[in-house]
């Protein structure tokens, strides 16, 4: 195996790599960045539906690598491996990873999510405790991305908005569809209050990023002007421009290697291509692979200096997993019966919904009781063809062939549209939601893969179902029809985050307040497994902020200004 010694060995190219790589970089300290994936470069992102929704273009193959999912059968626990499921649990595996399939409808944290068990106490079968760190903590960081990153916006006070250090977003909001109308009119009749919602795509050119070009199809699909908010775009190429940064892609991290307790000497890495190993020595680490990913890397670097993972003397390394709880739901707007607007605007294709709404953030009635809620995006539903049309192909169970279809399809693509709204709420951390190693199953480089027990708590649907009915009656004074909402407990796999929680306390906790490891004084864990709870947002804008939070630790750390 070669070697070579960087100053930084960032291990992941999403969100939180990039972060890194990018303060890193731009202080001057030579950095590898550490992809499994390849690179797709801007020119080569499609809006191909079947190749990045239905195939694996930039996720792993099942067969290859694949995780076993822990769940509930008739009281028993059973694992069932992906592939057999086809429930996968990677995100976009490339360069700039998850980050570049995004909506981008990003929100700060508010100051009471890092101070949940002070507010509401104990909660039964829930293990909540408060952040080490406040928002106040966290506040430059959020603008600093906000700014980095390109995040377009408006503030309006608002109870439940948090505080900021700037007036306003920087970037004004994207351009939006005309339903903003009704949907802001009968929100207001029912004495709601509609915000637009912050996204993570750029409504004006900044230098070398193009603005939106209101494709219609925004998630799920990388952005081929550079308007989408990703590590790749935002951060990765600057920090390449700085000449300081290595990006190491087809690299597949087997395990870290410490040749004494407390210090990571090198990494174990597999070229995807060649099948040839090397080893990237560094003087810090920094993992960044996702959540469940990253707990399970440390898990699989066990040795006899860490018998049960790589910082792991607490035990608590890959425990208290969480995802997002909450739901989903939709109505019809259809043209005969269309309110304030004109259905030649309703369907006007590519502009944003851009509406959030943050009411019932949190819940403090005499009526309803005392209780963390939720927040809530409104959407059209996904313009993926194929999906929209297999919806209308089925006829009391039974698939519509032939003349029948052909109406079916006409009249859903040109009679009506569907607005979609999807809730947020905290997951609750709980003892039977966690990632361990399976012992059975390997992956294609020999390595145990992640084994995902998913319960969710109960209160996690009770908050779900309490939101939704608020977002039926929503719909319902839009005119739409045909309403339904669904609340799940089953995980959404593209919001996870836990199972490296950090806190003050070693025996309690995996990361200090820094997402240094407690036991490992050169291991840092940078994506969204250090949080404790995850709030009622996704997650993507504080992974971004906690990571440029992390990497100025690291700064100070290198250029000898601190030893923490």
């Amino acid at each position: 195996m070669t070697s070579r010694k960087y100053d930084v060995v960032i291990i992941g190219s999403g969100a939180s790599g990039g972060a890194v790589a990018y303060t890193l970089c731009k202080a001057g300290f030579k950095v590898a960045v550490l992809e499994k994936g390849r690179l797709l470069k801007r020119e080569e992102f499609s809006k191909d539906e079947l190749a990045y929704c239905r195939r694996d273009l930039v996720t792993p193959n099942l067969f290859d690598e694949y995780h076993t999912i822990e769940e509930k059968v008739d009281g028993k626990w059973v694992a069932t491996p992906t592939y057999e499921s086809g429930w996968s649990f990677w995100n976009g595996n490339i360069v700039g990873g998850s980050s570049n399939l995004m909506s981008g409808m990003l929100h700060r944290l508010h100051p009471d999510d890092f101070r949940l068990k002070s507010k509401y106490g104990e909660i039964k079968g829930a293990n909540v405790v408060d952040w080490p760190i406040s928002y106040d903590d966290m506040e430059p960081y959020y603008t600093l991305a906000e700014e980095l990153v390109g995040i377009s916006g408006h503030y309006e006070k608002h109870v439940y908005e948090p505080w900021r250090s700037t007036i306003n977003f920087t970037q004004p909001p994207t351009k939006e569809n005309a339903v903003v109308k009704l949907l802001d009119k009968s929100c207001k009749a029912l004495d709601i209050t509609p915000l637009v919602t912050p996204r993570a795509v750029l409504s004006k050119n900044k230098p070398g990023r193009d603005a939106c070009y209101y494709s219609n199809l925004c998630g799920s699909y990388g952005c081929s002007s550079g308007a989408k908010g990703s590590s790749r775009e935002a951060l990765l190429k600057p920090a390449l421009a700085t000449g300081n940064l290595t990006l190491m892609t087809n690299s597949y991290v087997k395990y870290l290697h410490t040749n004494q307790k407390e210090v990571v000497s090198y990494a174990v890495v597999v070229n995807t291509i060649t099948g040839k190993e090397k080893k990237i020595e560094g003087k810090i680490f920094v993992v960044a692979a996702q959540a469940h990913e990253s707990a399970r890397l440390l898990l699989n670097s066990s040795n006899r200096y860490h018998p049960n993972g790589l910082g792991n003397s607490s035990g608590e390394l890959g425990k208290n997993l969480i995802f997002s709880g909450g739901g989903s739901g939709e109505g019809e707007l259809h043209e005969d019966s269309l309110k304030e607007i004109a259905f030649k605007d309703l369907v006007t294709t590519g502009l944003f919904v851009n509406r959030s709404v943050l009411d019932w953030y949190f819940i403090d009635h005499w009526w309803d009781g005392k209780f963390k809620g939720g927040s809530v995006e409104f959407m059209f539903e996904h313009q993926n063809i194929i999906t929209r049309a297999r919806k209308n192909g089925y006829k009391n169970g039974q698939l519509v062939w032939g003349k029948e279809l052909g109406e079916r399809l006409v009249k859903r693509f040109n009679t009506y549209k569907n607005i979609r709204f999807e809730i947020f709420n905290d997951w609750l951390p709980n003892d039977n939601c966690f990632v361990a190693l399976d012992p059975t199953h390997k992956d294609k480089y020999g390595m145990p893969v992640g084994k995902l027990r998913v319960e969710g708590h109960p209160q996690d649907q009770k908050v779900g179902n309490y939101i939704a009915k608020k977002c039926e009656n929503i719909l319902e004074e839009m005119g739409a029809k045909n309403i339904y909402s669904g609340v799940s407990s089953s995980p959404p796999q593209n919001l996870v985050a836990g199972g490296c929680r950090f806190g003050n306390d070693p025996q309690t906790s995996v990361l200090n307040k820094y997402c240094r490891s407690h036991d490992v004084k050169n291991l840092f864990v940078a994506d969204a497994s250090f949080m404790p709870t995850g709030g009622s947002v996704a997650y993507t804008w504080t992974i971004y902020a906690n990571a440029f939070r992390v990497a100025d630790h690291i700064v100070k750390r290198l250029s000898g200004n601190t030893v923490l």
